[in-house]
């Protein structure tokens, strides 16, 4: 290797050691989605990312997405699967196909993927000791006005967290699918996103992490925002800065903070090393939202 590369490389650890201290033992939970589950080179940078993060120290907990992976596999049963407001409507045979590529499927797949980088994941749903708790959201508005009945799609009521709790702080990485449990045991398709909030709030995480498709929250110029406060996100939200769906990701991000997780973070995970850049040092890649 060459010296400039061993120069540069020891400058960046130097940089990461402040942040190292400050978050050793903190539990850091990850929404992992999007293009970074798609590309082999991004998924390998992933799984990097997460037994480096145990490695020195954090306690990372990751929740998946899988849409693309479930629209590919219900294209290949002839079924056709709607959305309203970002919630797949989902009646008991895409339930089926959801808890088959979520919960089997990729669940395990980034379990392996984080065992051949050298850590110890296990995998999980919202079943497994019934941790995530959900209602079937009964009626939702279409576009044109239209009431109807999504299907198995829930909302998040109660999350249990000491079984993920106790994986964490017992050597091993939580690898959570998004599907809850409602009252009398029966799957419910829930949003990732939610899910990665609601179980951040219920272990009092330091962060928050989701990775998207787009640089981060940006200004009216069209500039990414390094860092924003609370109110300031409400105010652009409401100025229609933030808009399409962006708005559900930084809602998350609100509700998480309002929950008593300290920062929330929205990154690209189309860049390689996404979590450590974002995480370790001082400029980050994306957007990071604080409570004032």
């Amino acid at each position: 290797m060459a010296m400039q590369q061993l120069v540069d490389k020891a400058a960046v650890l130097h940089e990461a050691l402040p942040y190292i201290r400050r978050f050793h033992g903190e539990i850091l939970v990850v929404k992992y989605g999007g293009h970074a589950m798609i590309d082999a080179d991004l998924r390998d940078s992933f799984a990097r990312d997460v037994v480096l993060m145990k490695y020195v120290g954090f306690h990372p907990v990751v929740v998946h997405g899988g849409g693309p992976q479930i629209d590919a596999t219900l294209a290949e049963f002839g079924v056709v699967s709607e959305r309203l407001d970002g919630l797949r409507v989902t009646d008991d045979r895409t339930m089926k196909v959801v808890e088959m590529v979520l919960g089997a499927r990729i669940n395990q797949e980034i379990v392996s993927l984080i065992g051949n980088h050298g850590g110890r994941a296990v995998g999980l749903t919202g079943r497994d000791d019934h941790f995530v708790r959900a209602e079937k959201i009964d009626r939702m508005t279409t576009r044109s006005g239209k009431e109807v009945d999504p299907g198995r799609v829930g909302a998040v009521t109660h999350v249990n967290p000491d079984v993920v709790r106790r994986l964490a702080l017992g050597g091993f990485i939580p690898v959570i699918a998004p599907i809850a449990v409602d009252a009398d045991g029966n799957s419910l398709n829930v949003n990732a996103d939610t899910v990665a909030g609601k179980v951040a709030e219920a272990l009092q995480a330091r962060k928050l992490v989701l990775m998207t498709d787009i640089d981060g929250v940006k200004d009216a110029e069209g500039e990414v925002l390094s860092s924003i406060a609370h109110n300031e996100a409400e105010q652009l939200t409401k100025d229609g800065v933030i808009s399409g769906g962006m708005i559900p990701k930084v809602q998350c991000a609100l509700d998480a903070i309002a929950g008593g997780v300290k920062k929330a973070h929205i990154i690209d995970g189309r860049t390689r090393h996404a979590c450590i850049l974002e995480l370790f040092t001082d400029s980050g890649i994306g957007t990071m939202i604080t409570g004032s």
